[in-house]
């Protein structure tokens, strides 16, 4: 069996991905991100992320940094708006080591007040860099457009304010509150047998104390669509275009990423890649992304150009999704973009820790996980006819906002 699963006794799951290789691949996953954060704590989740790594009641930073990098390991981590993500690679004798270590830091962090402080500091600086980049920018204040007035639409990094005004006492309640053992997922890529696996996972993980305590999670409300326009100090313009979309556990979500894929996706053969900049010459990047959420989704159209261009490749685009309202996908068409995407995704498990990443949220999302096989087959089930029911849903011109941010 290429996955295997063990279910311990406190609640926290762990995904065995066999793959004989002499390098490991572990990541820890928690259900709770930047969506759960409370209005006046925005940024708490990314900040516990930073500070997960600065002292424990037994490791001090140096300790925690050299753990595995004293054995040629890599260490890292990541917040998104649903999850916080610790993983590592390492050579695998030392799966005990980084298990360990991920225990230590998830369960055993002290968040000392310097420390505190001082990651407040990295953290603003992090902010200046992200305000220096619009590409970036233009995607959350779009996510704030869509979701105003609701914890999916404002920024993972917080804001100054309240990155400021963030306590100890801020983090242990969001850590008590949020991070559940009934909602935490191990997954291990590498030459491990299930046993050896469980001995070594209960072990260690198994004497955390069981926390069932569920979130409440409120699903954002759909405005009607707005179109904004922002001058900024910059030299290009940028541009977004989209709206909510399908979440995690709808029939149509593998519709809407063979649609997304077709559309803007990977490669340099999309629709919108061949249009806005082979054909036309007025774009650099143009991509289009459909992000599932648990109780919702979004998907959008973004591109970066002269100001003067950006009329063009925004009518551009509305006529390309127009079209894809309007007609039908072939017979032929319909089966080499299939055959396109299920190699992309294919190509994708080359990578074992996205993989066992992707594998982990799996179990988080639908408390199961999908062969390579199960996803060829759901994407083997979209038809043209849903495609096009998908398209002139998702892409109604009244289902579409749009932000813009030109130079001053």
């Amino acid at each position: 069996m290429e996955y295997e699963l063990i279910h311990l006794p406190n609640g926290i799951r762990v995904i065995l991905h066999h793959a004989a290789s002499p390098v490991s691949h572990v990541c820890m996953i928690i259900n709770a991100g930047a969506r759960d954060e409370g209005e006046g704590h925005y940024g708490l989740a990314h900040l516990i992320e930073h500070l997960l790594f600065k002292q424990t009641e037994k490791r001090n930073t140096t300790q925690i940094l050299n753990r595995l990098e004293a054995v040629g390991g890599d260490l890292n981590a990541y917040t998104t708006k649903e999850y916080t993500c610790v993983h590592a690679s390492f050579l695998s004798p030392y799966l005990a080591r980084a298990l360990d270590l991920f225990e230590d830091l998830f369960f055993h962090s002290v968040f000392p007040e310097n420390e505190l402080e001082k990651e407040k500091g990295v953290i603003l600086d992090e902010m200046a860099s992200y305000w220096d980049s619009p590409e970036e920018a233009i995607m959350d204040d779009f996510e704030d457009q869509l979701f105003r007035g609701h914890a999916l639409g404002h920024n993972i990094l917080g804001t100054v304010d309240d990155l400021k005004r963030l306590a100890k006492a801020d983090i242990v309640a969001f850590i008590q509150q949020h991070y559940n053992t009934h909602e935490t997922i191990i997954g291990i890529s590498g030459d491990y047998t299930w046993k050896e696996t469980n001995g070594i996972v209960t072990r260690i993980l198994g004497k955390i104390p069981e926390n069932q305590r569920r979130k409440r999670k409120s699903s954002p409300a759909e405005h009607e669509n707005t179109h904004v326009v922002i001058k900024k100090p910059i030299n290009q313009s940028h541009y977004v275009m989209g709206g909510l979309a399908y979440d995690n556990h709808h029939e149509y979500k593998t519709g809407l990423l063979l649609l997304n894929n077709i559309l803007g996706g990977m490669g340099m053969s999309s629709r919108l890649n061949l249009i806005i900049r082979e054909k036309h010459g007025i774009a650099y990047t143009i991509e289009s992304n459909y992000t599932p959420f648990s109780d919702t989704g979004l998907f959008h159209v973004y591109f970066g150009t002269d100001e003067e261009k950006v009329d063009k490749a925004a009518r551009l685009v509305t006529r390309e999704l127009k079209k894809m309202r309007d007609q039908k996908l072939g017979v032929m068409q319909l089966y080499q973009a299939k055959k396109k995407f299920k190699g992309q995704i294919a190509l994708g498990e080359e990578n074992r820790l996205n993989l066992i990443i992707t594998l982990a949220k799996s179990l988080l999302d639908y408390s199961q996980v999908q062969t390579l096989a199960e996803v060829f087959a759901k994407i083997d089930a979209v038809t043209a006819d849903q495609l096009l029911a998908i398209a002139n849903e998702i892409f109604a011109d009244g289902h579409l906002s749009s932000l813009r941010f030109v130079p001053e």
